[in-house]
């Protein structure tokens, strides 16, 4: 019998549809209209002010008057709005300050408003009903759901609640979802990961979990917990189990090892949130990347990773980006971020619609020869060397080796897998061949021998974890760098 619940889903999906599609047919005036009424909106604001958004009439006077910044360079402005200013950056005060931990600048704080609230919410909605949508499949919203965050425990600074992303959108989960939802307030506010994976264990196992959410390393953790206490595949416990949602990092390279523990394949949704917006979601269950959310009060820009520390690179919007090319993606919102930079390089996947995948961070890549190797080859190389074997990779980083004992330089893979390969080197191979394929410059080194083919160092296991435990990162959106230009993570690794 179909439930009430289920019934309703898909006409709202339905509608939501349609509302999607009349922007998404309309990619270029929609960005025209945002960027126009963000302009209008803090032409007042102190920010507004010291760059003239009174006599911006088009993009190109907003590029010669607003340069990118990256969090350090916007801090000047965050820290009078951290200190309670009004009309900063943003008309009035923020209602949230989501704080991250950045690498660089010790914890950010980033601007929520009660203007860009809502697009956090709706994204994440929008990609179920999308789902339902295309497919069909609305039984699970009468099953459980787990999404694996932050603690939603928020704090107060100068009249501005304070608090992890994933903690914040706790408190805007929709009425008819509430009793769907799991863990419970009190297992999310437990601070302590491995603590809280441990009573979500006990909590979920004796319910009907219908869609499972989080970071594909950590929802790895909860899986493997799970299997430790049944002795059962995660399929097995949770019947009506059918779909994954993630966000964060690239599920590929997991994807074996999950339908491994889940013991079956299941559908799965990707998302593309962060702090600073929710800037895309899988919209399609058969195409390559996430549809870009062009009417959330986002302005987007886009530069080529490779022309990105040049003097003065040349900044484009979505009408002049092409399918394939690394862009490095700034963002101007409604929370009063300007041209921002947050780290993250894209890849477009098509342009009609307009869809993208993450291929990495532009500060995490290995150019210690003029290789400029980036996250999405080094994970495509795994998987093309995996893919049809038995080998399951848990976790990796790649670092460069610039001084070894004997020989030339070489790229060094730090990989715990789920079961070893019987032939290291065979493997080490495959990957390296993938990489040159993808890579020309590293190619053409590899091939003018001033470097050697990658070798792989083995970590044990649980290896990856100790080392975010170690650095107090264990959990939550903490995530593991693909590939890094030194080899500060990579000394720790037990």
């Amino acid at each position: 019998m179909i439930s009430l619940k289920s019934a309703l889903a898909k006409p709202f999906a339905k509608r939501v549809y349609k509302k999607t599609q009349k922007w998404v047919n309309k990619p270029v005036e929609t960005q025209e209209k945002v960027f126009k009424e963000l302009i209008a909106t803090a032409s007042s604001t102190i920010f507004g002010k010291d760059h003239d958004f009174i006599s911006i009439n088009s993009y190109k006077d907003f590029v010669k008057r607003v340069p990118i910044r990256d969090y350090e360079a916007l801090k000047p402005y965050v820290e009078r709005v951290v200190a309670g200013e009004e009309n900063i950056l943003w008309k009035g005060k923020p209602i949230y300050f989501a704080k991250t931990s950045g690498t660089t600048s010790g914890s950010k704080y980033i601007p929520i408003t009660k203007e860009s609230m809502p697009s956090h919410v709706e994204a994440a909605r929008n990609a179920i009903l999308m789902y339902i949508h295309e497919t069909g499949n609305a039984k699970f919203v009468d099953g459980k759901m787990i999404f694996l965050q932050g603690s939603p425990i928020l704090t107060e600074q100068n009249g501005v609640q304070l608090g992890r992303l994933s903690g914040i959108v706790a408190h805007y989960v929709p009425k008819y979802l509430q009793k769907n939802r799991l863990p419970s307030w009190k297992t999310n506010c437990i601070d302590d990961w491995e603590t809280k994976v441990d009573a979500i264990v006990e909590e979920t196992l004796p319910e009907d979990m219908t869609i499972i959410s989080g970071i594909p390393s950590w929802v790895q953790m909860y899986f493997e917990k799970l299997q430790h206490k049944t002795g059962k595949k995660v399929g097995d416990i949770f019947k009506n189990f059918n779909l994954f949602i993630f966000g964060g990092v690239n599920y590929e390279p997991y994807r074996a090892k999950f339908e491994n523990l889940i013991g079956r394949k299941v559908d799965s949704i990707e998302l593309y949130p962060a702090s600073e917006g929710f800037f895309a979601y899988q919209d399609k269950q058969n195409e390559k990347g996430m549809l870009l959310q062009l009417n959330s009060g986002i302005f987007y820009e886009f530069v080529k990773a490779d022309t990105f520390f040049d003097e003065n690179p040349e900044r484009i919007t979505i009408k002049d980006v092409e399918v394939g090319i690394n862009y490095v993606i700034i963002i101007t919102t409604n929370a009063g971020l300007w041209a921002y930079n947050i780290g993250d390089t894209v890849m477009f996947t098509s342009t009609k619609p307009y869809r993208v995948i993450v291929s990495g961070r532009i500060k995490h890549f290995i150019s210690a020869f003029g290789e400029h190797v980036i996250g999405k080859e080094v994970e495509q190389a795994m998987q093309e060397a995996t893919v049809n074997s038995n080998i399951r990779v848990s976790e990796f980083t790649v670092a460069p080796q610039i001084n070894p004992l004997e020989g030339l330089p070489y790229h060094e893979w730090f990989v715990e897998f789920e079961n070893e390969p019987e032939n290291i080197s065979a493997l080490a191979k495959k990957i390296d061949q993938s990489l040159q394929k993808q890579n020309s410059y590293y190619f053409d080194l590899i091939d003018g021998k001033v470097l050697q083919p990658l070798k792989i160092t083995i970590v044990q296991k649980g290896g990856f974890q100790n080392y975010m435990k170690s650095i107090g990162k264990l959990g939550g959106q903490n995530k593991i760098p693909r590939l890094s230009n030194d080899r500060k993570i990579v000394d720790l690794l037990g």
